[in-house]
């Protein structure tokens, strides 16, 4: 076999087709169903942050009526789906991945149903990985439901009583938005994040990103590799900010950064001030990049008036302490961390994370797909995923052909034209 590809979300399954594409033979290996995690791992009311337009894969993008819409999880994964379907995929379902080890035949992929050999393995199991929730966890008194954000559902599957949702990101302020506007008493916990409007002088933030090639800036491109550790900003579907401000008028009670749990009583910084005032930054810094572009193109949009910073009173008088007694649920939206220990390579760093070249690895014949910032902005996005996912099948192509000449002698024909991203 030449290849192995371990993942069938939108990363594994845009790698199928340009593989496919390029006469590559693979197999697709997922644990679970297609897009797994759109289907199992999201809560009721989820949508994508980008709009339906924007939903692009190699040779497939969205065509339905209406572009300026939100894709849910389920529709995503039932697009996926259909995606695998009419690409052809030799898609293998419930298989879990347990090793990958060298092997003479290149590598060696050990499941649940026996072993897999192939000259490259493409590891596409996506950039949200395994739930990331802090050690101060443990201090949470044990009568209180702990659940992740990948667990959470709906307001109504909660036990009675309030609610402290910890984490301000996307996830986190989505959900404590849901809580409060069903009758719930949510507390939010809040750490670094970065606002951005869902629309600014007549169009869609994703709209204004995709065209000033904003996702599709490089990593080598940052004058600070630190920047693609950056909180995500924080955006819901529809046409509404949200924000603290939202959240907080929602009823919402703000709080400053979890910083302990201990005899029933949760503690938390006093830096919720710098945080409101470092958000709203990023909004404003948006904007004027989106004057300065409109100015230079000379595009034809409708004017809207500058935004001043919005003052925050509540963000100065939030209280540091809160006594769990009337808490039900804590909802913890600290996001993912990612766990490939069980690729025996040495291909990770210090802290476990994939040490590559635009998803080449020093390890010849193993690659990474669907990380964020693998490559682009875009990498983990669906709309940008396709891109990377032709990079490296034109490599496991050209190294098969290389491969074919130097047995033969002879020429081999080019592979198929190559399959590029909308």
């Amino acid at each position: 076999m030449e290849a192995i590809v371990i993942g069938a979300g939108q990363a594994g399954l845009a790698m199928s087709r340009c593989l496919t594409r390029r006469g590559v033979g693979h197999v697709v290996l997922e644990r679970g169903r297609v897009g797994q995690r759109w289907r199992r791992e999201r809560w009721d009311s989820f949508t994508l942050l980008s709009p339906n337009w924007q939903t692009r894969l190699p040779e497939r993008e969205y065509t339905g009526a209406d572009p300026d819409g939100f894709m849910t999880g389920r529709e995503v994964a039932a697009m996926l789906a259909d995606y695998a379907a009419h690409t052809g995929a030799d898609l293998r379902e419930g298989v879990t991945v347990r090793a990958v080890d060298p092997d003479p035949a290149g590598w060696r992929v050990t499941t649940d149903h026996g072993e897999l050999t192939a000259r490259a393995v493409v590891v596409a199991t996506g950039d949200l990985d395994r739930p990331a929730v802090p050690a101060l966890a443990a201090g949470v008194p044990a009568g209180i439901t702990q659940l992740h954000t990948r667990d959470y559902r709906r307001p109504d599957a909660l036990p009675p009583g309030g609610v402290l949702v910890v984490g301000s990101g996307p996830s986190g302020q989505q959900i404590a938005g849901e809580l409060a506007r069903a009758g719930r008493t949510v507390h939010l916990a809040v750490g670094r994040h970065k606002c951005l409007p869902r629309r600014y002088r007549g169009h869609d933030t994703y709209w204004w990103m995709d065209r000033m090639g904003t996702l599709v800036r490089t990593r080598a491109s940052l004058p600070d590799p630190s920047a693609t550790r950056t909180p995500n900003a924080v955006l819901t579907g529809g046409t509404r900010d949200l924000d603290l401000h939202r959240l907080v008028a929602d009823g919402v009670v703000p709080h400053g950064r979890l910083v302990d749990v201990r005899a029933g009583v949760a503690r938390f910084d006093d830096g919720l001030p710098a945080m409101v005032a470092e958000a709203e930054d990023n909004a404003v810094r948006f904007r004027a990049k989106v004057d300065g572009f409109v100015a230079r193109t000379g595009l034809e949009v409708p004017p809207e008036p500058a935004r001043l910073p919005r003052p925050a009173p509540w963000a100065r008088d939030a209280d540091g302490e809160l006594d769990l007694a009337g808490i039900g649920t804590v909802v913890w939206a600290t996001g993912f961390r990612r766990d490939f220990s069980w690729v025996h390579a040495p291909v990770l760093d210090a802290a476990g994370e994939p040490v590559h070249e635009r998803g080449v690895t020093a390890a010849e014949g193993l690659y990474f797909l669907g990380l964020k910032w693998l490559h682009r902005r875009s990498s983990s996005f669906l709309d940008g995923v396709g891109a990377d996912a032709a990079y490296l099948a034109d490599l496991l192509a050209d190294h098969r052909v290389a491969r074919g000449r130097a047995h033969t002698g002879a020429r081999c024909p080019s592979p198929t034209a190559p399959v590029t991203a909308a």
